[in-house]
């Protein structure tokens, strides 16, 4: 048989470093697939012997990206290993800011790194401006919303902006696309529609931005939440604050349910096929650890607004935390079993690249070739992300998730199974986003009510001296991109021991100890490539993960050669 290796490196429209390399038949489709991170993290070998108070300032450095969601978890994992319970206003402020970086994601995600696997930014040049609003009246109707914008004129300027960039040779960041492509799907008018809404979410997401900045103190980095509650005291007892936060609410709000929602109706129906045909579907094993406390109960005691579980061969079972593990098989460190993270170990073991052909520097995939771990649950390999969240949460009967999935897919004419393609992983992501936003005004209501009788109450205290002298702790949530933990270990005082396992680890992960797919890995497998020199299809898959491979202080290039080796001073000072 007459294959074919493709090497996508770097993936782009996205956090970080990550190749691809994918193995097509004669007939152009993928038969097998391999997905390495080629960066190194180490953050948590600079966390061993320090304060666990301030574990979180570091740990959020991971990414500037899920800044915040390191953040929290980081000081969840020290809050649980204390025992301590935090306020109501504390809760609701970490809801509303975590809640915030989803809107600000998903929509970032969608329209800047995504879009442009769906849009052909060319074919918005032969579109008609008057039909354009013919097709956003369509699709807006079809989420039973009125559309964000539908204006002849609007669309005509943003026509007439792109054909000047075009003209000029100025492309900027839609140069050297896959423009004309035979898998892109969309009428010109579509296109335009969402190069229009591409350019206006620029605008707004500046506005999610601010909504974490008002309680969190700024964005990215956000400073208020500390272990025990937050310190955004003069923010919560300001009214002004909190209408603000509302008010760039209700903005972004309409933007998701008038622009967003419509698109996702549109990319959904013209792609069809490939959603009914299951392209993409990769592991179709979901897990979710849960997130978004809605009761002010003790840790991992309250209801949730994301449920916690897996659904493992299409049957739903409860989540234990104790069943998680890292192998390291197929990755750059040393270890000869799965460790759970209270007892993870990360010891770099750079092997380098395999075979080198024309020039070419190919992964060594029978050896270690990825600087992601391999996380697997119970021996058993899992994506996370939207789309886990929506069918755990369907297929446990949850009420709320499940209204909303089953009025997206009434409203778009498609049965619950295309929610298992590249199609499918987009939409839970979108379905998703209009539930946060609806449950985001619940929670800033709730903080004005109780602020406005009188509870500004912030802080739980605690005896450090005494909750620290030996005490573990893991701190566990639903981050944009899926199942976030993070585990200390603490000694007299200080960490003894600190892994946090975040989302694109189990999603990005190589082969395991058994050789078993990751989720980037899985979900290729089968796909058909319209052009093998133009990886559109790729791309599509991967970014439906929304990637987000995280800080690096190792990197190689594509040829194998060695551009800097760095060490890093774990006692340093930052």
């Amino acid at each position: 048989m007459s294959t074919k290796h493709i090497v996508v490196d770097p993936i782009t429209r996205i956090e970080g470093h990550l190749r691809i390399e994918a193995i097509i038949d004669e007939n152009n489709t993928i038969v097998d697939a391999y997905s390495s991170s080629t960066m190194f993290r180490g953050i948590e070998e600079i966390l061993k012997g320090r304060d666990p108070r301030d574990c979180g300032l570091l740990a959020m450095r991971i990414c500037g990206v899920c800044t915040g969601t390191h953040y929290q978890r980081s000081i969840e994992a020290v809050e649980h290993a204390f025992g301590v319970t935090i306020p109501k206003n504390a809760r609701l402020v970490r809801n509303l800011i975590q809640g915030a970086l989803y809107l600000h994601d998903h929509v970032v995600h969608f329209y800047h790194l995504h879009a442009l696997d769906w849009v052909d930014i060319t074919k918005a040049l032969e579109a008609d401006p008057t039909k354009t609003v013919d097709e956003a009246k369509k699709w807006a109707n079809a989420a039973g919303t009125t559309p964000y914008v539908a204006d002849s004129a609007k669309f005509k300027e943003v026509q007439d902006r792109l054909k000047k960039f075009v003209k000029q040779g100025r492309l900027g960041l839609f140069a050297k696309g896959y423009w004309g492509n035979p898998h892109y799907k969309l009428t010109p008018e579509q296109n335009l529609l969402a190069v229009t809404h591409y350019l206006q979410a620029l605008d707004l997401q500046r506005d999610a931005a601010k909504m974490m900045a008002i309680f969190g103190g700024k964005n990215p980095h956000p400073q208020s939440i500390v272990v025990g509650g937050v310190t955004c005291v003069q923010d919560i007892k300001n009214p002004a604050r909190i209408a603000l936060y509302k008010e760039l609410l209700t903005g972004f709000s309409r933007f998701i349910k008038g622009a967003y929602l419509p698109d996702i109706y549109m990319a959904g129906t013209m792609y069809g096929d490939e959603a009914l045909d299951g392209t993409g579907a990769g592991l179709k094993n979901y897990m979710a650890y849960g997130g978004f406390r809605l009761q002010d109960n003790g840790f991992y005691k309250s209801e949730l607004l994301f449920p916690s579980g897996l659904v493992i061969d299409g049957k739903y079972q409860e989540f234990d935390q104790e069943k998680v593990a890292e192998d390291v098989t197929h990755s750059w460190y040393d270890g000869d079993k799965p460790l759970h993270p209270f007892d993870g170990q990360t010891i770099p073991n750079y092997t380098g690249f395999g075979k080198k052909e024309k020039g070419i520097a190919y992964l060594d995939t029978k050896g270690k070739y990825s600087w992601i771990k391999s996380p697997i649950y119970n021996d058993t390999r899992v994506e996370v992300g939207p789309l886990a969240r929506m069918i755990v949460g369907y297929t446990k009967g949850d009420k709320r998730i499940s209204e909303y999935v089953n009025r997206f897919l009434k409203n778009a004419n498609l049965p619950a199974k295309v929610l298992f393609s590249t199609v499918g992983r987009t939409a839970a992501r979108a379905i998703e986003t209009e539930l946060m936003a609806d449950m985001l005004f619940d929670w800033v209501d709730e903080l004005a009510t109780n602020t406005a009788a009188g509870d500004l109450s912030t802080w739980t205290e605690f005896d450090f001296d005494q909750v620290s002298k030996d005490a573990q702790g893991y701190g566990l949530e639903e981050a944009p991109r899926g199942a976030l933990g993070h585990w200390v270990k603490i000694k007299d005082g200080k960490v003894e021991n600190y892994q946090a396992v975040v989302p694109s680890t189990w999603n990005a992960a190589p082969r395991d100890y058994k050789n078993r797919m990751g989720a980037y890995e899985a979900s290729l497998i089968g796909t058909k490539v319209a052009k093998p020199e133009e990886p559109l299809e790729i791309l599509r898959t991967i970014h439906s993960f929304d990637p987000c491979i995280a800080c690096a202080v190792h990197i190689v290039d594509t040829k194998g050669k060695s551009l800097g080796e760095f060490k890093v001073n774990t006692s340093c000072s930052i």
